[in-house]
């Protein structure tokens, strides 16, 4: 027993006396280890923690309270409708579980846009792989461009129109494998109910078109509508992402309930993020073609109709400026990563409308180019601010949300 003891007693005694023998010769005045101890003994009074600036702190607090960091009253800076202008508003949410929540908002603008509207989330259904949002509330608009129908259209013939509409939906929103594949459904019940423009520069719709020649002038529709969404979304989020894309097709059906302005839609869009030097550049990419199609028997009202122009498609042109059964759309961004907040950003949208899904081609296309800044949190864009230039003037952009 002591052959095997004796060693093992000494070989633990040489270990525990080594490195204390070390050390003292180490810490012998004149050498390296002792001019290292004595400059983090002279540092030691002087370390505090890391102390963020005024604007760090400043920007801190704007995206907690924007993106709603655990607060319940939050900015809403969603308009009724595209074009209504600069909007005030508020909303209220309320926690109904660890996750699932209850948002009252409403917000309001100068030209008299209004909306006032419930949501329920509940984004962590099905193990995390579904989400579903249930909505009701009531919009109204007063002064809503109509320029006519083509791409062609003169921006001098502009008229105006109102519009009230309540409106209940559900959407479901499924990813079976979590992180690509994404199916998603909606049901829509939802009542418009066009009237003439409430004051304004321009003149009302009905004072230039009749129904005869301008189909859904006038007319107050209840629609019930369908959705079916079937994507590949391997981006960050829809709100805000720097690599990654979505591509997908949405068929939508419009049920007229008194059979006279039914209709179909399809949307195809495909979006794609190109990150450059570690995402501190990002060239991001969009196609957005939708295409309508009447219901035997049946016409497309006139404010349904695809359209392009305001903040969020062709920027440098004002909201809803051309309209007609098809629409295609172009974009591209370089995006230039400032700092974990905020972002600049180039741009270039281009499109078209047609009466015809044939008249979808690249020639007399209208184009705008402009530049952008986004203030922004890993997963939304809380702020947007773009300013875009077009044959028809410079148009300022302010949203609460990315442009895509």
């Amino acid at each position: 027993m002591w052959s095997f003891g004796l060693p093992a007693l000494l070989l633990a005694a040489a270990l525990i006396a080594t490195p204390r023998t070390v050390a003292a010769q180490d810490a012998q005045p004149g050498t390296r280890a002792a001019a290292i101890e004595q400059d983090q003994a002279a540092k030691v009074p002087s370390l505090k923690p890391y102390q963020a600036n005024a604007g760090e702190r400043w920007a801190q607090k704007a995206q907690d309270i924007l993106v709603g960091g655990g607060v319940s009253w939050h900015p809403f800076f969603e308009s009724a409708y595209s074009g209504g202008g600069f909007t005030l508003g508020a909303g209220y949410m309320h926690y109904v579980g660890p996750y699932n929540s209850l948002d009252m908002r409403g917000s309001y603008t100068f030209r008299g846009y209004k909306r006032a509207e419930v949501e329920f989330m509940a984004p962590r259904l099905f193990k995390r792989r579904g989400s579903l949002s249930v909505l009701g509330g009531w919009r109204e608009a007063t002064e809503v461009g109509f320029y006519g129908l083509g791409t062609g259209t003169v921006k001098e013939d502009q008229t105006s129109y109102g519009f009230e509409r309540p409106y209940a939906s559900a959407l479901l929103t499924v990813r079976p494998t979590r992180r690509f594949l994404m199916l998603r459904g909606g049901l829509e019940w939802t009542r418009w109910a066009q009237e003439p423009a409430d004051g304004g520069q321009f003149p009302s719709v009905e004072t230039v078109y009749t129904p005869a020649t301008l189909p859904g002038l006038n007319a107050t529709v209840s629609y019930l509508h369908t959705q079916g969404t079937v994507g590949f979304e391997y981006r960050t989020s829809p709100g805000y992402s720097r690599r990654g894309g979505f591509a997908g097709i949405t068929g939508h059906d419009f049920t007229d309930q008194d059979g006279d302005f039914g209709f179909r839609q399809v949307d195809y869009e495909v979006i794609q993020h190109i990150p450059i030097l570690r995402e501190a550049w990002v060239v991001s990419l969009r196609a957005l073609v939708s295409t309508t199609f009447e219901k035997d028997g049946q016409e497309i009202p006139f404010f349904m109709h695809p359209s392009l122009g305001g903040g969020s498609n062709l920027r440098g042109f004002s909201s809803w400026r051309f309209r007609d059964r098809h629409s295609m759309l172009l974009q591209g961004e370089w995006r230039i990563m400032v700092n974990r907040f905020f972002d600049t950003a180039v741009f270039y949208d281009t499109g078209k409308v047609g009466d015809h899904v044939s008249d979808l081609d690249l020639t007399e296309m209208k184009h705008d180019v402009g530049f952008g800044v986004r203030f922004h949190s890993p997963f939304a864009t809380p702020l947007r601010v773009d300013i875009a230039k077009s044959r028809e003037g410079l148009h300022f952009v302010f949203s609460s949300s990315a442009v895509f």
